[in-house]
């Protein structure tokens, strides 16, 4: 039964090694999506840097009303960006309440600038396919 498994290992190994060469040279967008900035590309975390890439800076009350977040999900996905680099977070206090104002970070907008030139990439190159 090994000497089975083993062939079908390497058979397996030999035909996704043929796939690889042939995917790529036939369809290039293919391989184009796999390169997509993963931490932009998820949806919340895309309509953060969106919404700040039109505003100078939002709190955080105001992107979850515009966002229509929950305050885990928003926190969670805004925490990412800024580890990144890609938001930067004042907090401070308005009279007694906590205020976190977010803005896009240099980076950030050219983290977008790339991901919104990577996707009008994609979309030619689909349309013309």
């Amino acid at each position: 039964m090994a000497a089975k498994s083993g062939a079908y290992r390497r058979e397996r190994a030999e035909g996704d090694e043929r796939n690889k060469r042939s995917t790529s040279a036939a369809r290039p967008a293919e391989n184009t999506a796999t390169n997509l900035d993963r931490l932009i590309h998820e949806r919340t975390r895309l309509a953060i840097v969106s919404a700040l890439a039109v505003n100078e800076s939002l709190t955080f009350n105001e992107l979850k009303e515009l966002l229509r977040a929950t305050d885990g999900n928003l926190s969670v996905h805004a925490r990412k960006l800024e580890d990144a680099g890609y938001l930067g977070c004042a907090k401070s206090f308005d009279g007694r309440m906590p205020k976190t104002e977010y803005r896009l970070t240099a980076a950030g907008r050219r983290a977008l600038e790339k991901y919104l030139n990577h996707m009008e990439a994609l979309i030619r190159v689909t349309r013309e396919g």
